[in-house]
């Protein structure tokens, strides 16, 4: 008989609007019948499903999880949290080097853990298996239409855009989608003033979290354009009859190459070979959606340079999914939480005031924009977790890297075994030397 392994379950403890849990009880339940393990969890008041729904699941409430040998969070966890020789699956937010979580990912070394992270369990082409990024996409959608709306009736410009609440006041994404088709009916009624000339919404990137902000976004009466279409045809459009215009833009859109033709493989391995040249699209968009993945390597889409040349130009609101801090979107200099979702940026006095306001640039930086739709986006999550949980727990990670009998995805996404980069992450090396220097 195999031993009985012990699962814990960590309290996000990140801020007051993180709901999420990266099991329901329900699927926690199918675990505990299915295998030889048993399940700790850390009480929390903010977790969208209570310690008692676990409890009736068969979980025991522990407020330290040092006795068991798998630990689960959604997000990162604090240091003071850590146990050794565990092993543990959250999103580790280290890939890139960011600095505020090296401290965790040395303990973590130190103590001779192994680390997996959600965003690294990857398919053979590359594509993440277990994500919240569609909930992004839905609430960052929600977000910055709201955001629109609230910017346009400052300008003195009424829209039926201005009735849509922000995503959390919304008790669920059902609920949300039928209010956009009541205020897609209002916009085929009313118009879009003149003024305004066509209104369109740019969605950088194409993968799941686009997917999930046009998937809000089509519930509104639109056209789709390629980005070549929108160029060519800009000054016959109109939004009179309140249709919106959506344009897709994805890499070759965004980048030239130095020298020969646009392959995207060649981007992705040596992005040095290109220069950015979406700003040569920021004049036909009032909302930008940003959604891609991004590193420094990558050239910006929108910089401050750009903006402050053009303090006046057609952008109003950009709606930062992907939200990395004076990344691809260079004026997102701070993320944000759902009750102060936006700032903006005045280019002219170069500053930046919390808020929607009638000008500028307002962008909208929720950092953890699932958590607003907590109860659905853990319940998607957790539908694939659980079938990774099994192998997990049969492992013994006693054992060399090589001899792991882990599936292709999870052994894919180990960064650390018993302490120490696996092959795939001892480029990570250089961002710890960094840390130090």
């Amino acid at each position: 008989m195999s031993i009985e392994k012990i699962i814990g379950i960590g309290r996000e403890n990140s801020n007051e609007w993180e709901r999420r849990t990266p099991l329901v009880p329900a699927d926690l339940k199918t675990i505990i019948d299915e295998n030889n393990c048993r399940v700790l969890i850390q009480p929390s008041k903010l977790r969208i499903f209570t310690d008692h729904s676990y409890l009736q699941a068969g979980a025991m409430i522990s407020e330290t999880l040092d006795k068991a040998d798998l630990i689960l969070a959604v997000k990162e966890i604090p240091v003071e949290f850590l146990h050794g020789k565990k092993t543990y699956l959250f999103f580790s937010h280290t890939t890139k080097g960011q600095s505020y979580n090296m401290k965790m990912l040395l303990h973590l070394m130190d103590l001779k853990c192994n680390l997996i992270d959600y965003e690294k369990i990857v398919d053979e082409k590359n594509n993440r298996l277990i994500f919240f990024g569609r909930y992004a996409g839905l609430a960052g959608m929600i977000e910055t239409i709201h955001a629109y709306g609230k910017k346009l009736k400052l300008q003195g410009i009424h829209t039926p855009l201005e009735k849509i609440k922000q995503a959390y006041q919304y008790s669920s994404v059902e609920e949300a989608k039928v209010h956009f088709e009541s205020i897609c009916n209002d916009l085929r009624k009313e118009g879009i003033p003149k003024v305004l000339g066509p209104v369109v919404f740019g969605f950088a990137g194409y993968g799941n979290v686009s997917r999930g902000a046009q998937e809000i976004f089509d519930l509104l009466p639109h056209n789709d354009l390629s980005p070549t279409e929108l160029a060519k045809n800009f000054s016959s459009l109109t939004s009179c009859n309140g249709t919106l215009f959506k344009i897709v833009f994805k890499e070759e859109h965004m980048v030239t190459p130095k020298n020969g033709k646009f392959v995207l493989k060649d981007y992705y391995d040596s992005p040095k070979n290109y220069t950015g040249k979406f700003s040569s699209w920021l004049p036909y968009i009032n909302v930008l959606v940003n959604c891609i993945y991004w590193t420094d390597e990558y050239p910006r889409l929108v910089t401050e340079d750009f903006i402050n040349q053009h303090p006046n130009g057609k952008l109003s609101v950009i709606g930062d999914i992907s939200c990395d801090i004076e990344g691809s979107i260079e004026i997102n200099y701070k993320s944000t939480y759902p009750d102060n979702a936006t700032y903006t940026y005045l280019p002219a006095e170069k500053y930046f005031k919390d808020g929607t306001l009638q000008n500028g640039v307002t962008i909208m930086a929720v950092d953890n924009l699932p958590c607003e739709f907590s109860k659905e986006s853990s319940t998607e999550f957790s539908k694939v977790l659980k079938e990774f949980i099994p192998p997990l727990l049969k492992e013994n990670f006693n054992l060399s890297f090589e001899k792991l009998q882990l599936p292709a995805p999870l052994k894919r996404a180990l960064i650390l075994h018993q302490g120490q980069f696996t092959e795939d992450y001892i480029y990570m090396k250089k961002y710890l030397q960094k840390e130090n220097s």
